[in-house]
């Protein structure tokens, strides 16, 4: 008898450390952002912010599962439980903090100035009077709206934003630092280049939000996002799908 009750509690602690192991965090994406997050050619979002939320969810023993969401509403979904957390180049920004809870960061993030090729600007203040495109709800969207004298346009992806400059109908974008690399130095390598990175005297960093009080998700992040930032693997990441 006392054999089995060892043997009964013995299977049920197994059970409870495996369902513990296979939580599952559903994380909201706006897969339009490469190299951060974006859907490749197979149609599966992939990218920086993705291979260093999976290797998180491995070192902290839990399940990730993206979902590919509109900018515009994602934090409405967040709000509503539609997902655990959000996983889309998201700053950790004083205003967003009142709203919801962060991780600890996993990426630090400047705001660049792309312009086309044979532009002669330096800076925003070059913009006065002239139309500068960003992503609508982004710290680089915000950057343009705080310019003196500059029209801020927004878009709802910011790949939209970078054809308009392309083609001339917007004299500049602002955007994170890694996509505009992407962008203006691969995608758009022969029309678009990179004004110059905007100090704004502020560090800015990409954190995962989750609703506010979810101390259960945000605990598992905070364990992942620390173990691998111990580790080789974000200059492997880096160097995947940055570059130097």
């Amino acid at each position: 008898m006392f054999k089995k009750i060892v043997l009964t509690l013995a299977m049920l602690l197994c059970v409870s450390s495996s369902a513990m192991a296979e939580k599952t965090i559903v994380f909201a994406v706006d897969a339009t952002w490469p190299p951060m997050e974006f859907v490749n050619s197979d149609k599966q979002v992939v990218g920086y912010s993705i291979d260093y939320m999976t290797a998180a969810a491995k070192a902290a023993g839990f399940t990730p599962v993206f979902k590919n969401v509109a900018w515009d509403g994602i934090f409405a979904g967040l709000a509503s439980g539609k997902y655990d957390a959000v996983c889309s180049s998201v700053s950790i920004t004083e205003a967003r903090q009142k709203v919801m809870d962060f991780s600890i960061p996993y990426f630090k993030v400047r705001q660049a100035l792309i312009v086309a090729k044979d532009s002669p600007v330096k800076s925003l203040a070059d913009l006065k009077g002239e139309k500068v495109g960003g992503q609508i709800g982004t710290t680089g969207y915000f950057a343009i709206k705080g310019a003196e004298g500059v029209e801020a346009k927004s878009y709802d992806e910011v790949g939209l934003a970078m054809e308009d400059l392309s083609v001339g109908r917007i004299a500049a974008v602002v955007c994170d630092d890694p996509v505009a690399a992407n962008y203006a130095m691969d995608q758009y390598k022969e029309t678009l280049k990179i004004a110059t990175i905007i100090e704004t005297g502020e560090v800015e960093y990409y954190g995962i939000a989750v609703n506010k009080g979810n101390t259960e998700v945000l605990d598992l992040l905070n364990k992942g996002i620390e173990s691998v930032s111990k580790t080789d693997y974000v200059q492997e990441m880096q160097h995947k799908w940055i570059g130097q």
